[in-house]
């Protein structure tokens, strides 16, 4: 007798990488290196830059650049996703830890390594949990309007950079008044290189590739050339500002940066502080994943490739551990650097394992060489990367298309810039979910007819259609739960409260998908006050899933009327020349 052999389990569904690796050939692993170098020089300077927006030593961006991408090879399903700091989530860690700790200090650091832990554990439980689906409750265009908004604030808040003064705050009334306070201590050379960095960096996007093909080069050279344009304004006023001094004129620069590989670190296990981390982490928890999912989704369908929104929750999630356990702080997927190592033919998430390969390298030996690296240039690079994030559209947008959509937009946009990017973010998580309630406690319900020589039935604003006066047919456009319950038995009873001789009601059921129990009771008290006036109550086109369901009840048993297959079964049955009683 031969026992049934054990069922192994599916690692490669925890560990994707099981799956790609297979097939890694040659061919793609020079893709993946080539990929890795334009984004590798792209992601320098832009870690640099977003440590500081962090509050953060600039080093802390390196080595938030380092070993979450590794991570994210292992267990991200995304081909192309680039993970590492992002201006949103840096902005989003300097508001949340600036409440606890003054910037520059052990418990700042300490504070940013412990949110990007808690933020860890937040998207690995939720990964392994399958709770993906809570992103779907946040509204796109209310998340748009809240990236807008932070696009605003990252700027202005750089501009302290470019004109070399101090200035505070983290809402743009704030900045605003910082700026204008302390503009008459602006450092002239400063805002040279700022603006003259600003509009370097925006020539590069948009004139360098074509100027170098025209020059003959190839369009793959042209391309890493054209990338390399941040690093190229690093090394160019780094090497101004050594020549000519410009530290002792008064040109803040970045200083000393430690060099070696990143350090082992481990998170603050304080309850107190994991209280007043949580909210905030959980907050960049989900902010990160939606953009990070949305992004991984678009380049994937390009190539017919598959994201596993739950185990990129798990990607994420270990990417941030991963962070927090080597001097990082939050991380995730990064939108223009993806976009980046999409074009640069990244094949695998190997790719950004390379990459990782050459942050580090950066960090073991190009360090020193950042000493003289002006603060204004790493503003520069902020500004011009986040403004690519601003899209004041989304407002126009709404505006023509629904009302409701475009209140929520504007109000997040609004909280955002006044009340700081905390506030914004949970005024957004907040005004999705009661968008979804608000619209589906007003269910679209449509009195229908008969479409003539058919079978079918539309709405009788819309279409010319038979009806009877003895028969009501109401389309519930909508499934009905707690929140629309009372909505529609109030809307019934207004119906059927005519000079009509209303016999029968029926319920078209077509678009209902679920009935849950409030749903249920005011369906039984609408049998009940129909019943009362003589009115019989009838449903039609009921799925199964809903009908197995009202099977477990007594609301059929105590049904006035019939359920009907189709609505053309009930027309036929009900109006006066079928009936038979």
């Amino acid at each position: 007798m031969t026992l049934p052999a054990l069922t192994r389990p599916d690692l490669s569904r925890y560990f994707p990488i099981l799956q790609w690796s297979k097939t890694y050939d040659r061919e793609t692993l020079t893709s993946d290196l080539v990929a890795a170098v334009i984004v590798t020089i792209m992601l320098i300077p832009q870690s640099l830059a977003y440590a500081l927006l962090a509050g953060l030593p600039a080093e802390m961006g390196l080595y938030a650049s380092i070993l979450p991408l590794i991570a994210y090879a292992v267990f991200g399903t995304s081909r192309a996703l680039a993970v590492g700091p992002v201006a949103v989530v840096s902005l989003m860690t300097a508001a949340a830890v600036g409440n606890l700790a003054v910037q520059g200090t052990a418990e700042y650091i300490a504070a940013a390594i412990t949110l990007a832990f808690i933020s860890g554990v937040i998207l690995t439980v939720m990964g392994l949990f399958r709770l993906g689906f809570i992103a779907n409750f946040l509204s796109h265009p209310v998340i748009a309007g809240f990236i807008t908004a932070s696009g605003v604030l990252i700027a202005t808040s750089q501009f302290k950079h470019i004109l070399g003064v101090d200035a505070h705050g983290h809402t743009l009334v704030d900045l605003a008044a910082s700026l204008f306070e302390n503009q008459h201590l602006t450092n002239p050379i400063t805002l040279f290189i700022g603006l003259g960095t600003v509009a370097f960096l925006f020539w590069v996007r948009k004139g360098l590739k074509p100027l170098l093909l025209a020059t003959g080069l190839k369009p793959r050279l042209a391309d890493i050339l054209a990338k390399a344009g941040p690093v190229g304004a690093v090394v160019i006023t780094t090497l101004a500002t050594w020549a000519f001094g410009l530290a002792d004129k008064g040109v803040k620069i970045v200083g000393e940066v430690p060099m070696g590989l990143p350090p082992l670190t481990l998170p603050s296990f304080s309850a107190d502080l994991w209280g007043s981390l949580f909210v905030s982490a959980l907050l960049i928890s989900i902010i990160g994943f939606v953009e990070s999912v949305s992004v991984a989704q678009t380049l994937a369908a390009k190539k017919r490739q598959r994201i596993v929104p739950d185990q990129e929750l798990i990607g994420l999630g270990t990417s941030n551990i991963a962070a927090a356990m080597s001097g990082g702080y939050p991380v995730t997927g990064g939108f223009a650097r993806s976009v980046v190592n999409f074009d640069a033919g990244a094949e695998t998430p190997a790719a950004g394992a390379f990459t990782a390969v050459g942050i580090l390298l950066a960090a073991l030996l190009l360090t020193p060489l950042l000493y003289f690296l002006p603060q204004a240039t790493l503003a520069a690079t902020i500004i011009v990367a986040v403004l690519s994030l601003v899209d004041f559209s989304i407002l126009t947008r709404t505006w023509s298309y629904s009302k409701v959509d475009f209140t929520a937009v504007a109000a997040t946009i609004f909280l955002t810039l006044t009340l700081g990017v905390e506030v914004g973010v949970s005024a957004g998580v907040i005004l999705s979910v009661g968008l979804f309630l608000y619209k589906t406690s007003r269910p679209h319900v449509a009195e229908v007819g008969l479409v003539p020589g058919t079978q079918h039935f539309r709405n009788i604003l819309r279409h010319e259609v038979i009806t009877h006066p003895n028969v009501v047919t109401l389309r519930i456009d909508e499934s009905l739960y707690f929140a629309n319950a009372r909505f529609l038995e109030d809307y019934l009873v207004d119906r059927v409260i005519c000079d009509q001789p209303i016999r029968h009601v029926v319920l078209m059921c077509s678009a209902v998908n679920e009935i849950d129990m409030s749903a249920l009771e005011s369906l039984e008290a609408i049998n009940h006050r129909l019943s009362d006036m003589d009115i019989t109550l009838h449903l039609s086109e009921v799925k199964g899933p809903v009908m197995d369901r009202l099977k477990r009840s007594h609301f059929l048993d105590d049904l006035t009327g019939r359920v009907f297959l189709s609505q053309y079964d009930a027309m036929q049955a009900l109006t006066p020349k079928h009936e038979t009683g």
